[in-house]
């Protein structure tokens, strides 16, 4: 009785946060959602994000380009920091690290100078001969953002898995006679998809919702959901019970993907151990 107790008023202080930082602004979400500005219950705002299909299948499709190519960038090199030892493992996770020490607004505002007509990037190419290419305010400008500033969530939950497999593990599989193919397919693979699943998570959400980079990298013709959001509360075009109604179909949308995918994952996680 007295553990439960104890372990009662230790938790007290993280439901209370919870309540105040969680529950509290998801329930005034679901209320300005299904009510209009006179305070009247109503189901237009949340009929009115079909709408807006166009720029949701945008932002999920740039958001899973990114976290796509995220997972391709982050596994090889997650491998790699967690098969180094000593100051060199330091020295890469530090360098993993790094630009997350830098302001977000900076990083974008870089590559802005970076991928513009007359940036750096363009420079170089039309030295050579090969530009100048319209990099600036595209679909791929947008992904290459995402990528940059995102990549981290994904390196580090990949790389804090991998350091759980012994290499002693993957040895004994080339001892029994199986090639790097069938390492990665029935032994690495399942062993660190938990970390792919949390990595998957911490990009694509973030991904698929913001705004930042979508604005400054896409320019006008790349408006992505997280845009549309804060032109409902911040624009011209204020409605904030409309935006509302964005924001929490955009919420159900998000846990209905990731409930399909961790329980995709769960299904080839056992695959790879039954194999």
């Amino acid at each position: 009785m007295k553990r439960n107790s104890a372990s009662t008023v230790l938790a007290l202080p993280y439901v209370v946060w919870m309540c105040i930082f969680i529950v509290a602004p998801l329930i005034l979400v679901a209320f300005f959602a299904f009510t209009t500005s006179d305070g009247a219950w109503t189901l237009d705002n949340v009929s009115r994000v079909g709408e807006f299909t166009p720029i949701l299948m945008r932002s999920i499709w740039l958001a899973a380009i990114s976290t796509i190519v995220c997972l391709v960038i982050s596994y090889p090199l997650a491998y790699i920091i967690s098969r180094s030892q000593g100051a060199r493992r330091r020295t890469l996770v530090m360098l993993t690290m790094l630009p997350m020490w830098m302001n977000f607004l900076l990083r974008t505002y870089a590559w802005m100078t970076l991928l513009e007509k007359n940036g750096i990037i363009n420079r170089l190419l039309e030295f050579i001969g090969l530009g100048p290419f319209q990099m600036i305010n595209t679909g791929g400008a947008v992904v290459l953002g995402m990528v940059y500033n995102y990549v981290p969530f994904m390196i580090l939950p990949l790389y804090s898995i991998m350091t759980k497999i012994d290499n002693t593990t993957l040895e004994a599989a080339q001892d029994l006679g199986a090639n790097w193919r069938q390492i990665f397919l029935r032994i690495l693979l399942p062993l660190s998809a938990p970390g792919i699943k949390t990595g998957v998570t911490m990009v694509f959400v973030p991904a698929v919702s913001t705004f930042l980079i979508s604005r400054m990298l896409g320019g006008g013709g790349n408006l992505l959901i997280g845009d549309l959001i804060d032109l409902q509360f911040l624009g011209n075009a204020y409605n904030p019970n409309l935006g509302a109604a964005i924001s929490l179909v955009l919420m159900v949308i998000i846990l209905l993907f990731m409930s399909i995918f961790n329980q995709f994952g769960d299904e080839e996680e056992m695959e790879g151990i039954l194999l």
